[in-house]
């Protein structure tokens, strides 16, 4: 019954009719101290969970549960005396204290560690000293200890008997302050299976050499440490097989993979990321490892050609090579030697060539990164039939022609990135087919046409970018029925008409945590201009995004007032087109907006004086414009802005403008001002038309006098 809102008090005498109870769960609970004293009745109770009570945890109640075997008490806030209730339940086998709130040391005199039974103890994120291993190490039954997170630092542990704990199978020491060598008495720990020092600032041999004599070892964590290559690397055969290692983040130039990998027959997990080992593809690994699952050595300073195993190995799911110098083409027979594989990352490399037909028979495949290479030839319209198929990267290729017909008929294609290729023609039917689409970069490329009506079926799309083509028309009206967009980028094409309210009105632009940014988070990436300068943006990051890219098209027409209903843009930009009009008042509506740029337009009338109330801006362009009028008041963020964001607008005055603000200032700059009024401008413009006409008739007389003298020139 855990985690409800159940809210009162439990009776002892309720509970007595449950004396034969073994497993209680009250986890998020609103008890009173009386009701925890009356769980002592429970007898015959062996598991309790009692996670994040608002209540009082200590009460004479625990005392009397002599046979509880599971205890978990995380996420409340312990004193002192729950842990002599504690020490007296002589049959307890785990306990977990997770986020206790415990700063400093655990009081040892309390009798806390007279469980001579425990197999299990989590302590971790909580607030420890280095020397709670000496009250731990007095407990023999001890085979799995949690420590990550409890702030612990210096050296290991040795002094206060770590490697004491020669019954201990599983140690967690991550995300700590460690640092230092790894101590040659861990050999000592002989029954040990799993060991786990990521994020720490140790220092690590590429070799494990200290860890050489634990026979069990079956994982090793290190990354997120110094990892160091030993200047002999010994031909010492460990006496380890492991199952699990990790290593990334960290390495120095290690020249060459380890020597006792050459030994392992038994890896599941290999995780060698930014560990720059230099030489070519390790296709031995995968031999000797039948039973491998995850390979990824991203960024490790591999070259020569990517070498496939000499025969098919099913096992493996994930494979990264991302981020090396591999060169040559994909080997053509990839997709039968790794027909298991469902991750397959290769971007950032120099494979060119065509992408081989076989990557179409891996029917698991989910997520396929080919990006930032040399690769050539069409789209294979197979891609968008691999049945698992969510993630999809080709940009930054040399691929040309035109999109497949039918591309992404898959349901669960998610991302879509084709960016910085030589695509051409029309978008035309090719994803018309693919609903669950999340994200859809086709910018940088040189496709035509027009944006397609079939848009709004993308009704989950988000993300929509198709800035440097060369399309044209107007934008479809069906593309406001997708509610869910937050970045829309069309510049650099030839788009016209106007930009229409239903545009804007119903994109709100929410912002809303998605399940699918925690899958794909790491490998999502787009470019998107800010400040005028264009980023990339990459994983988690891009949920928070939100942004209108407009710019460089041939818009006409007014900016619609609904482009205050945008609340939550960070960006927008509406430049280099033709748009006309005032700059509407309901831009200070934007008050998360970061970048607003509308230079190079026919905008007209004064600058709206609200828009100092625009907190966050930090770029703001106006510039080749017609406006008129004072600038906005030298206040918060517009006390940043410099003359640059004003200039080319022939009748705006005021500071940071050397023009200054008078009497014979004109109010406004074309005859189709609102205000026709003399305002002590240049000319008055009755006077201006009635001159214009009296010269044109002159002249047209003159002409007609001096043909009529003529005869020649008649």
């Amino acid at each position: 019954m855990g985690y409800n809102d159940f809210i009162g008090r439990i009776l002892s005498d309720e509970l007595q009719n449950l004396s034969s109870l073994q497993s209680l769960y009250l986890d998020g609970c609103s008890l009173d101290e009386y009701s925890l004293q009356s769980l002592g009745a429970l007898s015959s109770l062996k598991n309790m969970s009692l996670q994040a009570l608002n209540g009082i945890v200590l009460s004479r109640g625990f005392l009397d549960l002599k046979n509880l075997e599971y205890l978990d008490l995380s996420y409340n806030t312990l004193n002192n005396s729950i842990f002599q209730a504690i020490g007296t339940m002589t049959s307890l086998r785990t306990l977990i204290l997770h986020s206790c709130r415990l700063d400093g040391r655990i009081p040892t005199t309390q009798g806390f560690f007279n469980l001579k039974n425990l197999e299990f103890l989590d302590l971790s994120s909580n607030t420890l000293s280095n020397n709670i291993l000496q009250t731990i190490r007095t407990m023999p039954s001890l085979k799995t200890l949690w420590l990550q997170n409890c702030s612990l630092n210096g050296q290991l542990p040795t002094t206060q008997g770590l490697c004491d704990l020669n019954h201990l199978q599983e140690l967690y020491m991550n995300d700590n302050d460690l640092s230092g060598f790894l101590p040659p008495c861990l050999a000592n720990m002989t029954s040990l299976q799993r060991l786990y020092l990521s994020s720490n600032h140790l220092k690590i041999p590429m070799s494990l050499s200290p860890l050489y004599n634990l026979s069990k070892l079956k994982s090793f964590y290190g990354s997120g440490n110094e990892i160091y290559a030993e200047e002999d690397d010994h031909n010492l055969t460990p006496k380890f097989q492991l199952e699990s290692l990790s290593l990334s983040n960290g390495g120095q130039n290690t020249r060459a993979f380890p020597k006792f990998l050459y030994h392992q027959f038994s890896l599941q997990s290999l995780d060698l990321t930014n560990i720059q080992i230099k030489g070519e593809f390790p296709n031995w690994l995968i031999e000797n490892n039948t039973y491998l699952k995850l390979l990824s050595l991203e960024n490790c300073s591999l070259s020569g050609p990517f070498l496939l195993p000499k025969s098919s190995h099913v096992n493996l799911s994930f494979l990264s090579i991302s981020m090396n110098h591999f060169q040559g083409q994909i080997p053509s027979e990839i997709g039968a030697h790794f027909s298991g594989l469902e991750v397959l990352l290769m971007s950032d490399n120099g494979f060119n060539g065509s992408i081989p037909s076989s990557l179409g028979n891996m029917s698991l495949m989910y997520e396929l990164d080919l990006s930032n290479n040399s690769l050539q030839g069409q789209i294979p319209g197979w891609i968008g039939n691999m049945s698992s198929l969510e993630f999809l990267d080709l940009s930054r290729n040399n691929l040309s022609g035109p999109l497949p017909p039918r591309f992404g008929t898959s349901s669960k294609l998610r991302d879509v990135f084709l960016s910085r290729n030589r695509l051409q023609g029309p978008i035309a039917m090719a994803f018309s087919d693919s609903s669950e689409i999340f994200a859809l970069d086709l910018s940088h490329n040189d496709l035509t046409g027009r944006i397609p009506e079939w848009i709004d079926r993308l009704s989950n799309l988000r993300f929509l970018l198709l800035s440097y083509n060369n399309l044209e028309g107007e934008i479809p009206i069906r593309l406001c029925r997708l509610d869910q967009l937050t970045v829309i980028d069309l510049s650099h094409n030839y788009l016209s008409g106007n930009i229409l309210s239903w545009m804007i009105s119903t994109h709100p632009f929410p912002i809303q945590y998605n399940s699918h940014y925690s899958m794909f988070s790491s490998q999502q990436s787009f470019e998107f201009t800010i400040k005028n300068v264009s980023f990339p943006y990459k994983g988690s990051i891009i949920q928070y995004l939100t942004g209108i890219d407009f710019s460089c098209n041939n818009f006409t027409g007014e900016i619609p007032p609904e482009i205050g209903n945008l609340n939550k843009i960070k960006a927008l930009n509406l430049s280099h087109n033709s748009l006309t009009g005032p700059i509407q008042s309901t831009f200070s509506n934007l008050k998360e907006i970061e970048s607003l740029d509308l230079s190079y337009n026919k905008l007209d009338g004064e600058i709206p004086p609200r828009l100092i109330e625009l907190f966050s801006l930090e770029f703001f362009s106006v510039t080749h414009n017609n406006l008129s009028g004072k600038t906005p008041a030298r206040v918060a963020q517009f006390a940043t802005f410099e003359e640059s964001c004003y200039k080319d607008n022939l009748f705006l005055c005021g500071e940071p403008l050397t023009k200054i603000c008078g009497a014979a200032m004109p109010s406004s700059s074309t005859p189709t001002s609102r205000n026709n009024e003399d305002d002590g401008g240049f000319m008055d413009i009755e006077i201006f038309y009635v001159s214009f006409g009296v010269a044109y008739i002159m002249v047209l007389l003159v002409i007609g006098a001096v043909l009529h003298i003529n005869p020649y020139w008649r």
